[in-house]
Parts: structure tokens; sequence; C-alpha cells
């Protein structure tokens, strides 16, 4: 539980960070910054019935990279997870995103990182690995 909340408050601290999916051969990359620590768990959160939902369905492997101080690139499987009150925790936590997701969070998809390795750099050399 320590790796997973040390690997959150890098990516609340960052901002924004960046979801590299997989569509057939090509890498795709968004900025996204709509996450959430709920259950122990990290979320993120994407519309519904984007390209990115759809890649994240065909393959579930992703990576995540953030830049704040050094850099932070996690290796994970997001798992969907739509249960309400993961939704409505994301709303309680960023109110903005009310009017575009829902009270419940129903027009986004939630997902959770599973089976992550994260590394921490410092300028280009390894500083620290995390597993969760």
């Amino acid at each position: 539980m320590e790796a997973v909340k040390k690997v959150y408050d890098f990516l609340e601290n960052a901002g924004t960070f960046y979801l590299a999916t997989v569509e057939g051969d090509q890498p795709r990359v968004r900025p996204y910054g709509a996450m959430l620590y709920f259950e122990d768990k990290i979320y993120i959160m994407a519309f519904g019935k984007t390209n990115a939902t759809r890649q994240i369905s065909d393959n579930c492997k992703a990576e995540i990279c953030a830049f704040k101080g050094q850099t932070l690139r996690i290796e994970c499987k997001l798992v969907e997870d739509n249960r309400p009150e993961v939704g409505r925790a994301l709303v309680e936590k960023m109110p903005s995103l009310k009017e575009a997701l829902g009270d419940n969070g129903e027009n986004g998809v939630m997902y959770y990182l599973k089976d992550a390795k994260a590394d921490f750099f410092k300028f280009l050399e390894l500083a620290e690995t995390v597993t969760f």
C-alpha cells in the first residue's frame, strides 16, 4: 500500500500525466488529469466511448508517464471498475467534472492500475522501482 500511495502522490503533485495505449501496432499517447486514490488503488478516468476506452478494451496493457522534478514511468494493466461508488468518489474529489460525468461518474469509465511497475528516474538514472 505504501508503494501505491507514493505513486499516487507523485501523479497528484504532477497534475498532468500521459497515458499510452496501443491501437494495432501504433502507440497512442494523450494527457490525463482525472485520477483517484480509492480502496488502496489508483484509478484513472476516461470519458466513455472514446478511442482510449476502445483501445484499453482491446488491450489492457498501458504505460503512464509524468514529470515533476523527476520522471515517473509506470507499466500496468488497466482494469475497468464502474461501480457507482468509484465514480461518485471521483466527482466528489473533482466537482468540476460533475456536469460532464454525472453524479456517479456514469458518463466516464473508471480503471484501476493492476500489476504495476513504477520506475522513478532522476535525470537519466533509475532512482527507485516499486510494484503494486
